[in-house]
This record gives C-alpha cells, structure tokens and sequence, in this order.
C-alpha cells in the first residue's frame, strides 16, 4: 500500500483508527520479536507439510529447492527488519480476514489464502502422480524469479515501513512516492504476484499455474477496493494516483 514517510502528508487517521506507533518499552519490543519468531517456525512447518505430505515421498527435489529458497529469504528479510523496524514487522503480524474491516478486503483475504494453498498443493500431487513434466532449467528459473519477487518484497518494505498486511490508514500516516513506489502504485502486490507466477514452475509443476488466475483476481479486487479507501481516507492519494498512472506493470495497468 502507498503507506509511508515522504510528500503529502495525512492529516490524520479516520474515526475509529488507532495510531500506529512502534514497539518502545522493551517489553513490547520482546513480545513483537518473539510472535515474529513463532511465525516464521509455524510458516515453516506448515509449508514443509503443505509441499512433502501431498508429494508422499521426501525425494522431492523441487520441493526442497523452493522451501529452502523461500524461507530462507523469508527469514532474512524478517531479520533485517526485527534489528530495524518492529513496526513494520508488528503491522505484517496482524494479518487475514480478521485483520480487515471492510467485506470485499475479508473475502479478497479468504480468496487469496484459498488460491495460495492450491498453489502449493497442486504441484505436490502433480509430483506424486505425474500429471506434467517440467524441465530442470524452468524449475531454476522459477526458484530464481520466486527469490526476485521476494526481494521487490523487502524493497517495498524498506521504503514503506508503514506498509500493513490490512487495510488502514493512521494518524500521521503518509503517502509514498519514492523507490518502486515511483513506477507503479502498488509495487509490493507486484513483487507478490512475480513470486506466485513462479512458484509452480519452481515446484516442477504446469498444472499448479491454474491458481494463480484465481490469485490474479483476488489481488485485482483488492487493489480496486483499497484504491477506493484510501482515495476517501488518506489526503493527498487522489495526487499521487495522478502522478502514478500504473498500478502493478508500467504502460500496462
């Protein structure tokens, strides 16, 4: 989201809307460190299960490559921003349906988590039973773009320590215009979006990139719902949409 520190500053937070202000007391920032831990060891194993168990077999290569891949840069940018930033890491906590408020960003959070799942699994029972072929070179090719989308990811966030896995906006809050934010209005949908492309070729899999149309969808009606928050909500954005035509792929949309 165009959420963060530089230009058109926000005059304030709607009705209802707590500040968002970092972890201080040591207490607090222990307790944000230790759930992002917890996190990371839960995203861990449920994605281990999620890719071998559907697989039936552990001589699953592709799924190897692409755990160790994705949590490894899953882990190094949480790192980074744990020693830095615990307010952008206690904003990407709060997380999921719950999380929102609004109807069309719950249901786009239900469809998103669904299409997600699918798109790991697919390729685990496509490996089991064979249903596609995929050569060696596009499974490295897909473990690559999926470490290039992770890596748009932490750009964003670097910029926009401000960027919240729900939709809000603060008291204070301000508009981003710098960095990829500069391209295009929601570069950290596109790093998203270039990481799942990927994912099924990197887990050797054809069939797997069915859900990711579905996921396509569900991001387009989310950035559409979004768009219309914070046009109404954050002052300054109407401005900044005019400034940066494109919302995810320059020239395009």
């Amino acid at each position: 989201m165009p959420e963060g520190r530089r230009f058109y500053r926000a005059s304030g937070a709607p009705t209802g809307s707590k500040p968002d202000t970092p972890p201080s007391s040591l207490n607090e920032k222990s307790r944000v460190t230790k759930q992002a831990i917890a996190g990371l060891a839960a995203l861990a194993v449920v994605l281990w299960l999620a890719l071998f168990v559907p697989a039936g077999t552990l001589g699953f290569w592709q799924g190897w490559a692409y755990w160790l891949i994705f949590m490894s840069c899953v882990t190094a940018i949480s790192v980074y921003f744990m020693r830095g930033d615990l307010t952008l890491i206690e904003n990407r906590l709060k997380t999921g349906p719950g999380a929102e408020t609004g109807s069309v960003q719950k249901l786009a959070q239900v469809l998103i988590s669904l299409f997600f799942v699918l798109l790991i699994l697919i390729p685990a029972l496509d490996h089991r039973f064979g249903w596609s072929s995929v050569p060696a070179y596009l499974v490295v090719l897909g473990d690559a773009f999926t470490a290039i989308g992770l890596a748009v990811i932490f750009l964003v966030f670097r910029e926009n320590s401000h960027a919240s896995a729900a939709i809000k906006v603060n008291e204070g809050q301000e508009v981003v215009s710098t960095g990829l934010y500069s391209a295009v209005r929601h570069p950290m949908y596109a790093g998203a979006l270039i990481m799942l492309l990927f994912t099924p070729l990197a887990l050797g899999s054809f069939w797997g990139l069915i859900p990711f149309l579905g996921i396509t969808v569900a991001i387009a009606l989310r950035i559409y719902d979004e768009e219309k928050f914070l046009a109404k909500n954050l002052r300054g954005y109407d401005e900044y949409r005019r400034k940066v035509r494109f919302r995810l792929i320059p020239y395009v949309w």
